[in-house]
């Protein structure tokens, strides 16, 4: 099946290919003896102490996710990405 790359380095794949994939979203691509594959993972988040901690001193305060993201914003506009 054809498929195009865009001017920004996206690629289009047929929905007859996507429809063997209904409920992945990331995709391990790779270079191989002149073709593309693509596989579908499962993306598992890192847990860590201290990331834990910090979710639960968020939590104690009663902060909600846009407290959060507000405060990283303006984080960045004071300080840089």
């Amino acid at each position: 099946m054809l498929c195009k790359l865009t001017s920004k380095n996206q690629l289009t794949l047929p929905k007859d290919v996507l429809r063997n994939c209904e409920n992945q979203v990331y995709f391990d691509a790779r270079w191989e003896a002149g073709r593309i594959i693509l596989e579908p993972v499962i993306v598992t988040p890192v847990e860590s102490p201290e990331l834990a901690a910090i979710r639960d001193r968020i939590e104690a305060l009663d902060l909600s996710e846009d407290d959060v993201a507000d405060m990283v914003a303006e984080a960045r506009r004071a300080y840089g990405p």
